[in-house]
């Protein structure tokens, strides 16, 4: 009898609320957007070198978007909004 009681009274709780899934969004754009300036610059002949390989876009920028974007998906997932 007082476990239906207990089963009535409480309603599922979500740990996350939508400004958190927001966040998560933001941090999986970032990390999505970084992979997509990494990819492609290879050369069809392996025989022949493509300096496009090094450029500052690969090395620097879409590095620094995907650590950007964990950074954003670790912030969403500790942040309590609730309060």
């Amino acid at each position: 009898m007082g476990e239906q009681k207990r089963k009535k009274n409480t309603k599922p709780t979500f740990i996350f609320v939508s400004k958190n899934y927001k966040w998560m969004f933001i941090g999986l754009g970032f990390i999505a957007l970084g992979f997509i300036l990494m990819a492609g610059g290879g050369s069809d002949d392996p025989n022949v070198f493509n300096p496009e390989i090094y450029s500052v876009q690969r090395i620097r920028v879409a590095p620094t978007l995907i650590l950007i974007g964990f950074g954003v998906q670790i912030f969403a997932i500790l942040k309590n909004f609730k309060k």
